[in-house]
């Protein structure tokens, strides 16, 4: 089949590479205008940018996709399929009715649970028991088109959003290449999805960085682990931001006020509203990240209470 590939960051590049060795031909590969990116702002190409040119496939960048001219343009490739990982941009009909076989989109999420811009940190930040990646067809509304396929995997009790997008990014193309099988031989079983049981996962905000200590250790736990590569938990530690980037939740009485520390030789614990929250990297502003251990050496926590 000839394919439009249309995505941006880097959890799409394993899908574009398998498509690029699949025995379909990507016909023109569609992602986000060059971003300003580091201290110099310096456009910055995407990971997709980079991995289409390097493959020598036509790379194309509008800003919309809402004009005639645009669609025009996308049509003149005569796909036959669009396939959509995390492109960033809304469709339009118009969009969607080129390809003869339709548009399909790779979700990181299992449909219908966690619609929307954040649903691996969402999941993971439920304390959800498994996450995992939906191949479906798209449609106007967001993310509610019918499922074609879905590949789960388990959210381990150490898993940051970090290792999940990686366990995720190598499980789309496995599901996408099921699915492209079944769209050549005619045996695509499409589910509707189930409007009663839709979350929507609410794209994350600096703000709910801040760790609020009256809250339980396990549900802290899994916010420093969602939070994980960003924006990252913190709390206030001397008037200064203390970044939490690995913790670990220590069942049990405190006998102590939520965000009073509890030190020894080895640990820093964190007193919560249930339970202690065993503090393990951490980073202050200017520094580098740290074992807790290293920062214990360093600074005086004695008798000390976070937040």
């Amino acid at each position: 089949m000839r394919i439009i590939f249309a995505g941006t960051p880097e959890f799409a590049v394993p899908t574009l590479k398998m498509l690029l060795t699949s025995g379909h031909e990507v016909c023109a590969v569609y992602t986000q205008p060059d971003r300003p990116a580091g201290r110099g702002r310096k456009l910055q190409p995407s990971p997709i940018k980079e991995t289409a040119q390097a493959a020598g496939i036509p790379v194309l960048q509008p800003d919309s996709l809402k004009s005639a001219e645009a669609v025009a343009r996308l049509a003149a490739f005569e796909p036959e399929l669009m396939v959509v990982v995390a492109y960033g941009m809304i469709l339009p009909q118009a969009v969607l009715d080129v390809p003869k076989y339709g548009c399909l989109n790779v979700h990181a999420s299992l449909l219908p649970r966690w619609r929307g811009a954040a649903p691996i940190q969402r999941a993971l930040m439920a304390g959800d028991a498994e996450t995992g990646v939906t191949i479906m067809r798209i449609a106007l509304k967001l993310d509610a088109g019918d499922m074609l396929h879905k590949e789960t995997v388990a959210i381990g009790t150490e898993d940051t959003t970090g290792d999940l997008h990686d366990k995720l990014a190598a499980l789309g193309p496995i599901g996408l290449e099921q699915v492209l099988r079944q769209v050549e031989a005619g045996t695509v079983h499409a589910e509707p999805q189930d409007e009663a049981l839709v979350t929507y996962a609410a794209k994350l905000e600096k703000s709910e960085a801040t760790l609020d200590w009256t809250k339980p250790a396990d549900e802290l736990d899994r916010q420093v682990r969602g939070l994980n590569p960003w924006p990252v938990a913190q709390t206030l530690y001397r008037g200064e931001a203390l970044r939490i980037w690995r913790a670990q939740p220590i069942p049990g009485p405190t006998g102590a006020e939520p965000g009073q520390v509890k030190c020894t030789q080895k640990h820093l614990d964190v007193a919560t509203g249930s339970g202690w929250l065993r503090l393990l990297e951490v980073q202050l502003p200017g520094g580098k990240r740290m074992p807790a251990q290293a920062f214990l050496n360093a600074h005086d926590l004695h008798s000390l209470k976070l937040g």
